[in-house]
């Protein structure tokens, strides 16, 4: 099936199953056994993950939840169904005869590992050992995270709506949120909100928002574009440096903050289908985003490595340096402490 057909397979397949099991007889074609006949390399260009991760690691954990259901005619085993999801996350399509049943019944079941592999630092411990990582970088100081959002390309959702999905470059997205850690990570996304959204207003409704203002993260900081409002948690760049150390601020923000560009580069090369665009219901795209960054984090803790050749030309920099005087956003204070220590580094 061709990605322009799987939106109407995606809402009618229950029918699809129901006149199934009304069949007399049906054929049941051979299925190929991707996972031992493929080597290791073409089996990774075809699913975007080892088999190691596959089979030691995803599996297991979402075993009991795919293997409790069959089909009358003909059981489909749990790898089966995980491979085939991994295909549609890789690809967009999926074959025309397989259900897309099973990759809503796979994406639901991935979607319960998100505590486990999508949470920010923990602990004091591992905060200062994110900003520490972070600081290697560029010597920016207590960094936990760079915030920034993508869009994500969707079919039109029809209704009275759907316009609102329609994102400033003309094509109908997701405007999803996400904050890495040094290393790539996702560590915090929020994927509901329509492409005409605006990064800033995203923020303002977010989880992660209310958990630096309640001080979780303690002195620690977000550093996001200039999209976002300049807080005590969060430094934007400066618009129009005068100084040294300003500049010096900026080059170090820029650079640290780039890391998150970086992250949307691999995790939309893994998954192209991030890319190309994902037909189906919006409820069940938006659980296909955050699945797909749960699999990033384990690809990349597992070092599921893809070709990585980020180099920053294709960043979408239209806030970076947005004029903060016609915004009304001035210096505070503790950007002014980041100031002058990078005036310190210039002595």
């Amino acid at each position: 099936m061709d990605i322009e057909e799987l939106d109407d397979f995606f809402d009618n397949d229950e029918e699809f199953v129901d006149n199934i099991h009304n069949m007399r007889t049906y054929t049941v074609k051979e299925r190929k056994d991707h996972y031992n006949s493929l080597r290791e390399k073409e089996f990774f260009d075809r699913f975007q993950l080892s088999k190691n991760t596959v089979n030691d690691l995803l599996l297991p954990q979402i075993m009991d939840i795919l293997s409790h259901e069959t089909y009358h005619y003909h059981e489909i085993d749990a790898r089966t169904q995980l491979l085939l999801a991994l295909r549609y996350y890789a690809t967009g399509s999926i074959h025309k005869t397989t259900s897309g049943r099973i990759v809503k019944r796979v994406t639901d079941a991935l979607l319960t590992l998100l505590p486990n592999y999508i949470k920010s630092p923990q602990n004091i411990d591992e905060q200062r050992q994110c900003q520490q990582k972070f600081y290697l970088i560029r010597n920016f100081p207590r960094v936990l995270g760079a915030i920034d959002c993508t869009h994500v390309r969707i079919a039109s959702p029809g209704g009275d709506n759907a316009e609102t999905y329609r994102n400033r470059k003309g094509y109908f997205s997701l405007n999803v949120q996400a904050v890495c850690d040094s290393n790539n990570k996702i560590t915090d996304i929020v994927a509901r909100w329509p492409g005409s959204s605006h990064d800033s207003h995203i923020f303002r409704n977010s989880a992660i928002k209310v958990r630096f203002e309640r001080g979780e993260f303690g002195d620690a900081i977000l550093l996001g574009d200039s999209g976002y409002p300049l807080t005590n948690y969060l430094m934007t760049p400066i618009a129009n440096p005068h100084t040294r150390a300003e500049e010096l601020y900026n080059h170090s923000h820029v650079a640290t903050r780039t890391i998150i560009e970086r992250t949307f580069g691999i995790w939309k090369r893994r998954f192209p289908i991030l890319s190309t665009g994902i037909r189906c219901k919006i409820a069940l795209a938006q659980k296909i985003i955050v699945v797909t960054a749960i699999l990033h984090n384990i690809a990349v803790t597992n070092r599921d490595n893809i070709n990585d050749d980020f180099d920053g030309e294709n960043v979408d920099n239209e806030h970076i340096f947005e004029n903060i005087e016609q915004r009304g956003v001035v210096y505070n204070r503790v950007q002014q402490r980041y100031i002058d220590y990078f005036e310190t580094l210039l002595v």
